[in-house]
């Protein structure tokens, strides 16, 4: 039986996780594919259980439908749009991510082994790393070089 003040650490502890802020990066053209099929709500849900959501952006390129755009906002996702490769515009918004004090939990939502650098320079720089993922395709590298992995589920 846990001690009073085991009790006391404990909550604490929860205390301060739910207290770090996490940046939500999601690459749309990665995951948000019909033969993925996967529930957003759902991975804001398990995103909660690790801190609070500051920043919750959807990634999309210059071919995303009206309707698609709206479902995301509908859904808290903040759309950026981008003429260029959707990668690069999200890899540079996730290192300045890793560069604000606000923001202690980078989470990337991809399958794309291209982000692990942004991962590896994020935890050498102190923030902790949650990648979402989902099958097919998700990347062991990706796998292994977060602290965090979170299987995205279908709908």
């Amino acid at each position: 039986m846990p001690s009073v003040m085991e009790k006391i650490r404990a909550i604490m502890k929860k205390e301060r996780e739910h207290s770090k802020n996490i940046a939500l990066l999601v690459d749309g053209p990665n995951v948000i594919r019909k033969d993925i099929n996967v529930d957003l709500e759902d991975v804001k849900r398990k995103l909660s259980k690790y801190g609070k959501l500051k920043v919750c952006k959807m990634y999309l390129d210059q071919y995303a439908s009206d309707k698609l755009i709206e479902a995301m906002t509908n859904q808290g996702y903040e759309p950026v749009i981008t003429t260029g490769d959707v990668d690069v515009t999200m890899a540079v918004d996730a290192m300045q991510q890793v560069y604000n004090p606000a923001i202690q939990i980078l989470a990337l939502m991809t399958r794309d082994t291209d982000f692990r650098p942004v991962l590896v320079k994020a935890k050498e720089l102190g923030k902790e790393t949650i990648v979402i993922g989902a099958q097919p395709g998700f990347s062991a590298a990706l796998r292994n070089t977060a602290d965090i992995v979170i299987m995205a589920e279908g709908r």
